[in-house]
This record gives structure tokens, sequence and C-alpha cells, in this order.
């Protein structure tokens, strides 16, 4: 009669274990399939040479597209009076009439009606 459970051998001894089991029986080495492909050093050279130049170029496009943007304001001429925080020295000082907001504009007198 055949024998209805399923063995694998062991990779080190070649004894005869359950089909899950995790260590060998025999000589107790893990029965875990190792992995198929481990990185080499020229895989990690041309990966890291990808990404290299994958950020370059990312780099380079991102400096073409800012650089067609406005400048910002800190290369444009501001009036003074609307960023007192740029001024030379650090501070602006405006007269307390300039700090006022100005005056409403005059009505002109109603003419009264002839009729």
């Amino acid at each position: 009669m055949a024998n209805p459970i399923a063995t694998v051998p062991c990779p080190g001894c070649g004894f005869e274990n359950k089909e899950n089991a995790k260590n060998c029986r025999k000589c107790g080495r893990d029965m875990a399939v190792p992995p198929a492909w481990q990185p080499d050093a020229a895989w990690h050279a041309k990966t890291l040479g990808v990404i290299y130049v994958a950020l370059t170029l990312f780099f380079l496009g991102a400096t073409a597209v800012l650089s067609k943007l406005p400048k910002p304001y800190m290369l444009r001429h501001i009036p003074v009076e609307m960023t007192p925080w740029l001024a030379p020295g650090g501070k602006v000082h405006l007269s307390e009439d300039d700090l006022k907001a100005p005056p409403p504009p005059a009505e002109a007198p109603e003419k009264p009606s002839t009729k």
C-alpha cells in the first residue's frame, strides 16, 4: 500500500520529511525554500544608477519649469510701504499720517431741485 502522506527530502541529509515540515526531523535543518535570486553588486550598481539618472532628470525638469514662473517678491520691485519687513535695516518708520487710512471721498453738495 502506498504512503498517503507526501514527503519532501531534506536538502542537507536527504531524510524524508512531511511536506509541510519546517525543520528536518533528523538534522534539524530549515526546510524553507531558499530564495531563487539574491541581488549582487552589479544589480545594486545598475539600480542606483537608474535612480540617480531619474532624480537628475527630475531636478533638471523641475528647474526648467520653475524658471518660467515669475521671480520671487524678493527680486521684484515692490514699494517699501507694502513690505516694511523687507526694508534695509528691517524697519520702516512712517509718520502717523502715513499710517492712517485715507479720508473718505468728499461728497458733492446736492443741488436743490427746481420744480
